[in-house]
């Protein structure tokens, strides 16, 4: 991902994916986008990193409009190192907003729920796809604790990841 290459990693719960994108995000030129599908999960991962120093919102239905369009303009100025987002969110207008900014890598956490043989399939998952056409040369992570080589296969198919690193561990 550091060097700009897509990659698909698999690893097991407390296994490190969170910072799989959280560093390449910190290092490399630009905005990291976080896509994830859980609410809670996003909101400890803010305020831990935010803990942190490091400059990270999300943007979801629970967060007051004045808020999420105040993070907007700060990503939009470079004042933001990660910026989390749902899918369905992503299936909206912010997409395009988002796809003007100086993004260094767009990751996709709990990507098993992109193919339709995960266990949380969700449909917004199956557009993210598009991602690869709307940031061109934006590198792509897509992570996961579940896939096993059926789910692996349909996730680096729906998401068009381009001659991806992949690493499964147990």
């Amino acid at each position: 991902v550091l060097g700009g290459k897509d990659a698909l990693a698999v690893l097991p719960t407390g296994g490190g994916k969170s910072l799989c994108y959280q560093i390449p995000a910190l290092l490399r030129d630009g905005l990291g986008i976080v896509v994830s599908p859980l609410i809670a999960l996003m909101a400890g991962q803010v305020a831990a990193l935010k803990a942190l120093g490091v400059r990270a919102e999300r943007l979801d239905g629970s967060v007051p409009y004045e808020d999420r369009m105040s993070a907007l303009q700060s990503a939009g100025r470079g004042e933001m190192d990660l910026l989390y987002v749902s899918p369905e969110a992503l299936a909206g207008n912010l997409v395009h907003t988002l796809s003007r900014l100086n993004v260094a890598l767009l990751a996709i956490d709990e990507a098993h729920c992109v193919s339709q043989w995960g266990h949380d399939f969700r449909p917004d998952y199956r557009s993210l796809g598009r991602l690869k056409d709307l940031f061109p040369g934006v590198p792509r992570l897509a992570v996961t604790a579940t896939a096993d080589d059926l789910t692996r296969a349909d996730i680096l198919k729906q998401l068009d990841l381009i001659d991806p690193a992949v690493h499964v561990a147990s």
